[in-house]
């Protein structure tokens, strides 16, 4: 139902993960008995788990330690990783900028070239760890440089922007056509971001095994400030998720559908699966973890666009190792820490053995739900208080 704006605009109210909750369902189940596993192409992952292609997220060493622990770890090779032979004092500088000088030290960092030497390099470091290899181009640069990755071993593409459509218009270049690219690749291709109905619909139907879903809901994002872009996340997943029924009517091909940012907790995994998705990617969580090269800090792909950046340097800290928060044992009792844990015991809950089941689950919009007799742990600033 749309909801009247103006005499001469109108438009449907959307739903972020703060406002709704899952519904427990008539039954539950052992948590033991539950299977969290995505298919990717090919890859079968433990967990539905990718980690953000952001800098202060993912290098080589990280990747390697997310694939040991289930999941897949997406190296950006537009970054840092491929634009200086020691990325480690490059990090440095960055985690030390001040904060009113940040956006601008950044900018500086990453107008060094990209190397495709350094492209080839890090690629095959994660490849010779025996994890699936994945990696994040932008489609003003994956033509120029996907076949020096695939050549180094890379498993998955992940072609990623701010905002991505299968109709990109120019009459400046020839676009690049995802149809065509993607049926000429030997590798699975990951797509995104988008966030509505029609454009997801139009990127599965490029022949990707995964679309990934959220425009501006990134803790480091500043898209919906700058650009006014933006669907709450969890309309967002529930649009994707009815795009994919379509397509499987229509040709019985399933893509999965991944929920990229604004995710916390283990419980807003959860939600994101209860409202389509398949997988999640996430960046800020694990970001705070000890391994993650930010040094306590996260900043989002956009944040050296030389003419308008798109994204700021967040401080998230140094809070656990990367096993703690992906896998626990948690000793926070936020829902920060074991976010598959949480995610397990939501489906074990609510009765669901698998992630396609628990898309089935109720849910309904909850504006008190963050609230609602967290009087104490608020005035406290403990737990849901914080």
């Amino acid at each position: 139902m749309e909801v009247e704006i103006g005499l001469g605009k109108s438009g449907r109210r959307a739903y972020g993960l703060d406002d709704i909750a899952i519904v427990p369902s008539r039954r539950t189940r052992d948590p033991e008995d539950i299977d969290m596993s995505l298919q990717l192409g090919p890859f079968k992952l433990e967990l539905p788990f990718l980690g953000s292609a952001m800098d202060g997220v993912i290098d080589p060493a990280m990747a390697v330690a997310i694939g040991r622990l289930g999941g897949v770890g997406v190296l950006n090779l537009e970054g840092v990783q491929t634009r200086y032979d020691d990325p480690g004092p490059v990090l440095d500088k960055i985690a030390s900028l001040p904060k009113d000088k940040a956006t601008r030290g950044i900018q500086e960092v990453y107008q060094q070239p990209i190397r495709e030497d350094l492209i080839e390099k890090r690629v095959a470091e994660i490849k010779a760890a025996g994890v699936v290899t994945a990696a994040s181009l932008t489609p003003q640069r994956v033509e120029q440089y996907y076949r020096l990755a695939l050549d180094a071993g890379l498993d998955v593409l992940v072609i990623q922007g701010t905002v991505i459509s299968a109709e990109h218009l120019s009459s400046q270049r020839e676009p690049l056509d995802l149809y065509k690219f993607i049926a000429d690749l030997d590798v699975p291709v990951v797509v995104g971001g988008c966030a509505s109905y029609h454009t997801a619909l139009h990127l599965m139907r490029t022949g990707a095994v995964g679309v990934l879903i959220g425009v501006g809901p990134g803790h480091a994002c500043t898209t919906r400030g700058v650009l006014g872009i933006g669907v709450p996340q969890a309309t967002a997943l529930a649009d994707a998720a009815a795009a994919r029924a379509r397509l499987m009517e229509e040709t019985g091909r399933y893509v999965n559908v991944i929920a990229d940012g604004g995710i916390r907790t283990g419980g807003d995994i959860a939600k994101c699966v209860a409202c389509g998705a398949d997988a999640v990617m996430i960046g800020a969580p694990i970001a705070r973890s000890l391994e993650a090269p930010g040094r306590g800090y996260h900043w989002g792909m956009a944040t050296f666009h030389p003419e308008l950046p798109r994204g700021t340097r967040v401080e998230v800290g140094q809070a656990a190792p990367l096993e703690e928060i992906i896998r626990g044992p948690a000793h926070e009792n936020d829902g920060t820490m074991n976010l598959f844990g949480g995610l397990r015991m939501s489906m074990a809950t609510c009765g669901y053995r698998t992630i396609k089941e628990f898309q089935r689950a109720e849910v309904m919009v909850a504006p008190a739900l963050q609230t609602e007799g967290k009087v104490i742990q608020r005035s406290q600033e403990v737990g849901m208080g914080k």
